[in-house]
């Protein structure tokens, strides 16, 4: 498990004067996982999927961005596991056969980008991308890349993370 919140997530913080709050995510693309930091130390790590199309900023590319990025919008608290999501708002349960693979289920943490000209701002925004940590149908491919761009977590990790985190914390998605 990590033990402290990356060095290169401080140094982002630091060239873009942002104080980390008591909460941080890291998101490991290359060993797929999650962790939640309090206060500086790591408290619970959770399997993910990222984007099966690799790593990238470019709007339409379907790859999971890198960088300092913040939880800019909560959707989807007080709806049961399953919910699924189109244009963020509630369209079905995955118990409808017809939505039992739906692509965005349960609850949405939309990021927003906070380095201005690689993850935020013209074509690398990934607010406007709708770069999101959400739930997904296909729970099977949890651990490995599997999205279009978002960071897919399991319905139980996602609903303890989305109850425990504010909107505004800091979200760091690197490549180790």
């Amino acid at each position: 498990m990590i033990s402290s919140i990356p060095t290169e997530c401080v140094a982002a913080c630091e060239r873009l004067n942002i104080r980390p709050a008591e909460y941080v995510l890291t998101v490991s693309i290359s060993r797929q996982k999650v962790s939640l930091f309090e206060h500086g130390k790591c408290i619970r790590q959770f399997p993910c999927s990222t984007s099966r199309f690799g790593i990238g900023q470019m709007e339409g590319s379907n790859c999971t961005p890198l960088g300092l990025h913040c939880i800019a919008e909560k959707i989807g608290g007080g709806q049961p596991p399953g919910t699924v999501f189109k244009s963020r708002e509630v369209v079905g349960h995955t118990s409808q056969p017809e939505l039992a693979n739906a692509k965005i289920t349960t609850r949405i943490l939309w990021l927003e980008g906070l380095e201005p000209g690689f993850n935020q701002g013209t074509n690398v925004d990934s607010h406007a991308r709708y770069i999101y940590i959400h739930g997904t149908g296909d729970q099977e491919t949890i651990g490995g890349p599997a999205s279009h761009g978002c960071i897919h977590l399991a319905d139980a990790d996602l609903l303890w993370l989305f109850d425990r985190v504010p909107s505004g914390t800091l979200v760091w998605i690197a490549k180790e």
